[in-house]
């Protein structure tokens, strides 16, 4: 499936997984709005984009406050004139036992890892189910799918990531839009400290590679749900 001349959104585009992602859909003609909490992360980035001829747009804001959220939507919206990818990759993590964790810090988490996928994901349905197609791609965690010691919290948003489009999967798919979502494990990003780093290790990157991958099936397919580990971590 082509992906030239489409409109994507990235969500927590300033750094890790989400640059690497906006540097790929960049790299196969895509124009991406870049997502970010923190403007001066973005903007240098959309800079790099729009220097080499690619259509870059950066957009601050909180994805778990409504206003916010909307705003990033309807701004790429009056731009290009639709959206058909929005990669939701915004997310947080705080790794303690749960008798050690502050309800700011579970809020917090919840607030981005869970809110903020809903509320993009709402508003850019609005335009999706009118043009009759898209892609929503969520940057989940292998937290999602197993039990992990010290991030129970963070666990728990995952989980409730992956219910939540299991779900929409089977709302929108025929509509012609498709719900995909990538499970990475260890990756090599200053995410938390309980990362693992090193060569031997799934880099940012990867994780790009298997959303373009997904995204350029061919239209009768959906792949809905990619795991990503490191093949022989030391």
């Amino acid at each position: 499936m082509e992906l030239s001349g489409q409109t994507a959104i990235v969500t927590g585009a300033g750094r890790g997984i989400g640059r690497m992602i906006a540097k790929a859909l960049s790299s196969k003609g895509v124009s991406v709005v870049l997502a970010s909490r923190t403007l001066r992360e973005i903007e240098s980035l959309a800079e790099d984009f729009t220097a080499s001829g690619s259509g870059a747009l950066a957009i601050p804001g909180d994805v778990g406050v409504e206003v916010d959220a909307e705003r990033i939507v309807e701004t790429a919206v009056r731009t290009y004139g639709r959206v058909d990818i929005l990669v939701n990759n915004a997310g947080i993590g705080v790794f303690k036992p749960v008798a050690e964790m502050a309800v700011s810090e579970a809020d917090a988490m919840w607030n981005v890892n869970v809110r903020g996928v809903f509320l993009m994901t709402r508003s850019v349905l609005r335009y999706m189910l009118q043009q009759g197609s898209g892609a929503i791609v969520n940057i989940s965690s292998l937290a999602g799918k197993n039990p992990v010691k010290g991030g129970a919290l963070y666990a728990a948003t995952k989980w409730a990531l992956r219910g939540f489009a299991s779900s929409l999967m089977l709302e929108v798919r025929d509509r012609n839009i498709r719900v995909i979502t990538v499970f990475p494990g260890s990756v090599d990003t200053s995410f938390s400290q309980k990362n693992r780093r090193g060569a031997g290790i799934t880099q940012p990157e990867d994780v790009a590679d298997a959303v373009i991958f997904a995204l350029s099936a061919p239209a009768r397919t959906m792949i809905s749900e990619i795991d990503i580990r490191p093949s022989n971590p030391k």
